[in-house]
């Protein structure tokens, strides 16, 4: 045994099976502790395992501007733990910011990007395993799916919701401002009206306060067993987060010693399954079914759009929040968190009990003596739900052959039928709405701005916070090959596929066609033959859009369709190795 070998066994630790032993270890190492020992580290933590502590720190919003607090009560567990905790950051680009403007074409890139560049850090450097915390809506997704690629120990956690502003006696959050733009349009409020609200909606850091993306993946984490039990749901300023982050540091160095669970024992068909009834449940963002199917692809799953629709269908619609509801995360966290939702699901049998988690115990053991508090109405008893169906819907019909996607929390009706109004992109949408130029009863088309054609799939917040803002919610439906934020309400359905960009029917749409949405059957449907379409289909020549370089254009060239999650590879199916087993 040599000299390191002894000195690591000395500390507890065997690294003959760690990926650290690459850089820290023997005589060929040499030069890589030399930089260690540049940056001030002892011999014994050189010979501990190393821990990657990545965030998606930046200054570009509320939703992350917490994270480099929380990144280092996670460092103190690793170190308490006899780990080297090693801290990096990676980007995220803010949806809020980048809404409504070409900017978001970047939002799903950011999430490959996201992965990818955790990854390569984590290769690179070769770090034992893995603490990932995440803000906004596409880093938590993004996060999540490069410790199920890497498979190393891995703990993930969120860096927590913003609180609710306060406008005039009552809550706000930034999609408030958003429909507000759509009053202003229409001389509902005043220039003072708006500024007003602006500067009271967002009044701390965190993320966006309502059942939007960035909880709706928190909720997940939790419940697909990656983050530790009620660590998604106290709001980013209340120091009890650092204490979720301190273990989250000692969890990771557990399965280190344990040898497991890893991410691809945790993340299996049951818990994906588990994911999505969470999702269902708390009428969460339809850009779940984008991002539980990426999370899949990277275990080697097939878990699509239409798998994560089978569960919604399936499951009850019962947490009472926004944009359908009435309530902010802070108020589900202050009746008992997303745990509550969980385990009144299995007590009645809508979620797998048996999954393993990030604690090395199941979600059932994890939740045992949890119960549904009483006198209140943030979530309902499952035999009393909102819904009998979550608060989710896919759709699929001849407009749609490979799916769509529609969130019915907060709708009245569930039948719309109207003319189409095509758009192609969004800005010409947005300045119709703006002008009021559309009539009650049609359905809006907005496409070629799929993964693909667009590129980047941008959200439509903009547009559909201004139709609801105008009064207009209810009385027209929005159709895209796009996606929605999940702060969107009214009938909007998003990831119509095939996009237009590759040919699908929404690209063969001529304004006046008659389109029925029929989100209790699950289907969306153009009224033409297929002799029309066919015929309309050899009049199509595809278009070029004006990304033909850069980093737009090289995921235009790589990804894939929403309903596979939108992914740039091939994941765990064509993999030779695991990082973990170098």
């Amino acid at each position: 045994m040599t000299f390191d070998e002894k000195r690591a066994h000395k500390n507890g630790w065997d690294k003959s099976k760690l990926v650290s032993r690459y850089v820290t270890e023997g005589p060929k190492s040499a030069p890589h502790r030399s930089y260690y020992y540049a940056m001030g580290m002892t011999e014994e933590q050189i010979h501990q395992p190393l821990v990657g502590v990545a965030t998606c720190w930046n200054e570009a919003a509320p939703c992350n501007i917490s994270l480099a607090r929380q990144a280092q009560a996670v460092k103190k567990g690793v170190d308490h733990a006899s780990g080297t905790p090693r801290e990096f950051t990676t980007i995220t680009v803010t949806d809020g910011i980048a809404m409504g403007h070409e900017g978001m074409r970047s939002s799903l890139v950011s999430r490959e990007v996201i992965a990818d560049s955790v990854e390569l850090t984590m290769r690179g450097h070769c770090y034992d395993a893995l603490v990932g915390l995440a803000g906004c809506d596409k880093s938590l997704p993004g996060m999540m799916m490069v410790m199920v690629r890497l498979n190393v120990p891995s703990v993930f956690m969120y860096g927590g919701t913003i609180l609710p502003g306060k406008f005039r006696g009552k809550d706000v959050d930034v999609v408030n401002v958003f429909e507000a733009v759509g009053q202003h349009a229409t001389g509902q409020i005043s220039d003072e009206d708006l500024h007003e609200l602006e500067c009271v909606a967002c009044p701390s850091a965190g993320a966006c306060g309502g059942q939007f993306t960035a909880n709706t993946m928190a909720c997940v984490s939790e419940a697909m067993g990656l983050a530790l039990p009620n660590s998604a749901g106290a709001p980013a300023p209340y120091e009890s987060r650092d204490e979720y982050a301190f273990a989250s540091g000692e969890t990771v160095m557990n399965l280190i010693k344990n040898g497991g669970p890893y991410p691809r024992d945790i993340v299996t068909r049951k818990s994906l399954e588990n994911a999505a009834a969470v999702v269902a449940a708390t009428g969460g963002s339809t850009n779940a079914a984008l991002h539980l199917p990426a999370i899949a692809n990277e275990a080697g799953i097939d878990f699509n759009l239409f798998d994560v629709a089978e569960i919604f269908k399936k499951t009850p619609y019962i947490a009472n929040l926004r944009p359908g509801g009435k309530y902010v995360a802070k108020d589900l966290y202050d009746v008992g968190g997303v745990g509550i939702v969980i385990k009144e699901l299995l007590d009645h049998g809508y979620m797998h009990g048996d999954c393993i988690t990030v604690t090395g115990k199941t979600l059932a053991e994890n939740l045992e003596g949890v119960k549904l508090p009483e006198d209140q109405d943030v979530v309902y008893p499952v035999k009393k739900p909102i819904y009998e169906t979550g608060g989710v819907v896919g759709l699929k019909g001849n407009l749609a052959p490979e799916g769509a996607i529609v969130k019915i929390a907060g709708l009245e009706e569930l039948v719309f039928e109207g003319p189409a109004r095509v758009f192609d992109g969004e800005e010409a949408c947005f300045e119709a709405v703006q002008k009021k130029e559309y009539k009650d009863g049609d359905v809006l088309v907005i496409r070629y701005e799929g993964a693909k054609g667009g590129p980047g799939m941008r959200e439509m917040l903009s547009t559909t916070a201004a139709l609801y803002g105008q009064g207009a919610g209810g009385k027209v439906a929005l159709i895209t090959d796009g996606r929605f934020s999940g702060g969107t309400r009214g009938f909007c359905i998003g990831h119509v596929g095939p996009e237009a960009a590759v040919g699908g029917p929404i690209g063969l749409l001529k304004d006046g066609d008659i389109i029925r949405i029929d989100a209790n059957e699950g289907t969306l449907e153009v009224k033409l033959s297929d002799e029309e379409l066919e015929a309309r289909k050899k009049d199509w020549a595809p278009r070029e859009n004006n990304y033909q370089t850069g980093a737009l254009h090289k995921y235009a060239q790589l990804v894939g369709p929403a309903r596979d999650g939108a992914v740039t590879h091939k994941g765990a199916k064509a993999e030779k190795h695991t990082f973990v087993d170098l």
